[in-house]
This record gives C-alpha cells, structure tokens and sequence, in this order.
C-alpha cells in the first residue's frame, strides 16, 4: 500500500480568525480511535465551537466534532468525546504559560493529514474587541479593492 504524503485539509476554523489575535501556532499530534480517522478522511468534521486546555501536563481537544462514522456498528465513537494531543513537554509548558495569563485562549484553527498522520493546527489567541473586528474587516475590504484596481491597470497594458 502507498504511503500518504503531502498536506490534505479536513477542517477549519475560519471564525477563529475573525474573533481572535492569533500569537503563536503549534502543529499537534491527534490522539484517535479508527472510526473517527475514517470519518476524518471522508471530511466529517468540524471546529465551530472547539476549543483546547491544558490540564495535568496534558493538552486536551474538546467539544470538536467528528461526526459519526456512517458504516461504524457498535464500535462508532462518540462526536463530541474529550480527544488528546501529542505535543512536546516544552511546548506544552509554553502553552500552559501563556493561556494562562489574562485574556489569552488557545483555539484549534484547523485538523488536516499531514503525510497519512492527523494534525490540529493550535494557536494562541487574544479575543478581539468589536471595534477590531470592524478594522479588520475594513482593511482586508481596501486591500481587495487595490487588488482589483491593480488588475484591470494591468489587463489594460
């Protein structure tokens, strides 16, 4: 059989974007039983409302949702079930300082395979107030429109 390479998405969290300062990211092992890597790899999951903590030294997935496997029988997994990362002690001892401190969250922005391994991209975040959202927004606006104004200047040419 061929071993996977390459990088394939399964899901993402794209509101963690618009709710969040990310700081800094961590690629995280994913600790899963065989119906939830199935279901993975028919890209049944999703990060909406998933967030991740540290606790005893152990980091921790939870509330993530990987749907039940379609073809599971008894053995299916349950969706919404506590799922451990694999970090490094360091790593996990940066994390567990810096969500510590005021503010500060850590929040799942993706799940993917990395080279037949499943992975959760993890970040640090500090939540954005309204206004930032609001100038975030603004800015990715102007930066699309000196794009499209670029474009047709240079269709013109």
């Amino acid at each position: 059989m061929v071993k996977e390479t390459g990088r394939k998405l399964i899901a993402q969290n794209k509101k963690a974007r618009h709710d969040y300062h990310l700081h800094d990211t961590f690629e995280a092992g994913l600790v899963l039983t065989g119906t939830e890597v199935k279901s993975l790899r028919a890209g049944r999951a999703s990060l909406a409302e998933a967030y991740v903590t540290v606790d005893d030294g152990e980091v921790w997935l939870r509330n993530a949702n990987i749907t039940e496997y379609t073809y599971g029988t008894w053995t299916n997994h349950a969706p919404r079930r506590t799922r451990k990362l694999l970090l490094h002690r360091k790593e996990i001892a940066k994390l567990d300082r810096e969500s510590s401190s005021p503010g500060r969250t850590i929040v799942p922005l993706q799940i993917y395979f990395q080279d037949g391994y499943a992975k959760v991209l993890i970040a640090v975040a500090t939540g954005k107030r309204e206004w930032d959202k609001r100038a975030t927004i603004a800015e990715r606006d102007a930066k699309r429109e000196a794009e499209r104004a670029l474009r047709t200047r240079n269709k013109r040419v």
